[in-house]
């Protein structure tokens, strides 16, 4: 090494481009995968939504969903249903918004859509996932 040459910044501009490739990837939607186990639903979590596949009834899925809003104590705005789609509006006590979509996919395969909120929120849409496949 020559002792007369100054520090190299490649280190520095590499790590400055890693850190930029690194938060427009968080920001874009990136998507987040999970429920890799046989019979699992496949779960997504893309942009401001939680999208998941849930191996069961539609009728069952429904009524998990509603008792699930009920038992979190979510504060009910709407919920409108027919046999192919369910969509059910509630309100946190943080006043966020929370809209699922249960829709009917076939027999014993239906599709969940959870957004909290305008921009969303991963952890409470998982919650909520989870509490109503508890009640599945």
């Amino acid at each position: 090494m020559n002792p007369h040459r100054t520090p190299s910044r490649v280190p520095f501009r590499a790590l400055l481009a890693a850190l930029l490739v690194a938060a427009t990837v968080a920001n874009s939607g990136c998507v987040l995968m999970a429920g890799a186990a046989a019979g699992a639903g496949a779960v997504a979590y893309a942009g401001r939504e939680l999208q998941a596949n849930q191996p069961a009834d539609y009728a069952k899925v429904v009524d998990a969903t509603r008792l699930a809003l009920k038992e979190l104590e979510f504060a009910r705005v709407s919920e409108n249903k027919d046999a192919l789609k369910a969509v059910f509006v509630s309100r946190t006590a943080l006043d966020k918004k929370v809209e699922i979509t249960v829709t009917n996919a076939g027999k014993n395969a239906t599709n969940l859509t959870i957004q909290v909120g305008l921009f969303g929120d991963r952890e409470l849409s998982l919650a909520i996932l989870e509490k109503i496949k508890s009640l599945l």
